[in-house]
């Protein structure tokens, strides 16, 4: 009788315990399930706005691009790639290159070739690990056509002196008309790298898309610096772009207590930082000689306080044409999208700030083909948002 009821209560306690087990598998797939939320409306100076939630649940997404087909292509900083479609998150493309997933380093940028609907190649800024510990590099890769895997995995670049630091190391991409690739690295946390012309850190770099160099680099064929340097004097430049109307670019960068910037790299100009800067030491100490000085160049506009800048993107989109022209910039510290309005010399004249504090720390900001505006949320759990118009300002 004792063994019938044992074996009773077995059975029942294994029918509770499948029950429990089928419950806890639906609860999980319930939680990555993609938001239905309604989307939120906001009315800013010129349009009224809607935003949508297209994904949740990304690990400190670093970049967003769309492709072909209108899908997204995610960067996490921790080193997934992934896809994004019809509100599904892919799991991680295999064949990423090894991340020195440090402080702020990780896999950082991605941008699509011009080709990319034919070639399928893409471009990936990373930090990588080496001798003497970690530094900005470049990789160039093709997505397989089942989307599950990277090929013919190149590294293009890797800055030339690696440290044990785990900051500053920019780095965002930007593809010029001819091909060739713009892109920042920061001074890793040794403000005097930036001044030195034969040290990577602290530049904006111009190279081809092979790795090879431009002819017209400021110092390609001369002495005076390294040929893969456009600019120096770049404290932490996080955002990039190229505008597309008149080939301009335009960067902005991470200050210290004060002073983020937004420049317009020259070739071989020299942007300042540490000599001169807008900003404090965090101590509250001055840093440098001020904010001025003969031989370097001042910036299009910065921020006192800091908003701790992430991207930066040249609005040039049917979807509000009332911002063309205009400089989008997500902010980390505030919170927030900013947009600077521009005349037609490009000089910044007016600045609207959005979204105070509704998403979270905003990391990346794009422009989508049909002028929508993409933003990405550094946070455990990130999510990937899009900004519209909302028919009441049509």
């Amino acid at each position: 009788m004792l063994d019938l009821l044992t074996g009773k209560w077995l059975g029942e306690a294994l029918k509770c315990a499948g029950r429990l087990a089928a419950t806890t598998l639906t609860l999980h797939a319930l939680a990555l399930a993609p938001a239905a939320a309604e989307p939120q409306e906001f009315t800013s100076k010129k349009a009224s706005l809607l935003v949508e939630t297209l994904a949740t649940g990304l690990d400190h997404p670093w970049s967003v691009e769309v492709l072909p087909d209108g899908a997204y292509i995610v960067t996490e900083r921790p080193g997934a790639l992934r896809i994004i479609r019809d509100g599904k998150v892919s799991a991680p493309i295999r064949g990423i290159p090894p991340v020195f997933a440090r402080g702020q380093g990780g896999l950082l940028d991605l941008a699509l070739s011009p080709d990319f609907a034919t070639n399928r190649t893409l471009l990936l800024t990373y930090s990588a690990s080496g001798p003497g510990g970690g530094g900005t590099a470049v990789a160039r890769a093709r997505l397989s056509h089942d989307e599950k895997s990277l090929e013919d995995v190149t590294r293009i670049f890797a800055m030339n002196r690696f440290s044990r630091t785990g900051m500053h190391f920019g780095s965002r991409i930007a593809i010029a008309g001819d091909g060739s690739l713009f892109f920042g690295i920061g001074d890793r946390g040794e403000r005097d790298r930036a001044q030195n012309p034969r040290d990577h850190a602290g530049s904006i770099l111009h190279i081809n898309a092979d790795g090879s160099i431009p002819a017209n680099n400021p110092f390609a064929g001369h002495s005076g610096g390294l040929p893969e340097i456009w600019s120096k004097g770049h404290r932490n430049p996080q955002g990039i772009d190229i505008d597309p109307k008149d080939g301009r670019l335009v960067t902005v960068e991470h200050g210290a207590r004060g002073g983020d910037e937004v420049n317009y790299p020259l070739p071989g100009k020299n942007y300042g930082w540490p000599v001169i800067t807008y900003g404090k030491d965090y101590s509250g100490a001055e840093i440098g000689e001020g904010t001025a000085k003969d031989g370097y160049e001042q910036p299009a506009y910065y921020w006192d306080p800091s908003i701790a800048p992430g991207a930066i993107a040249v609005y040039r989109g049917a979807m509000f044409p009332e911002w063309d022209g205009n400089l989008l910039v997500a902010a980390l510290k505030y919170q927030m999208l900013v947009r600077l309005e521009r005349d037609e010399t490009g000089a910044i004249v007016g600045e609207e700030r959005m979204f105070d504090g509704s998403f979270g720390r905003l990391r990346d900001v794009k422009v989508a083909p049909d002028g929508a505006v993409l933003i990405l949320t550094d946070e455990d759990n990130g999510q990937l948002l899009r900004i519209y118009r909302s028919p009441s300002s049509q």
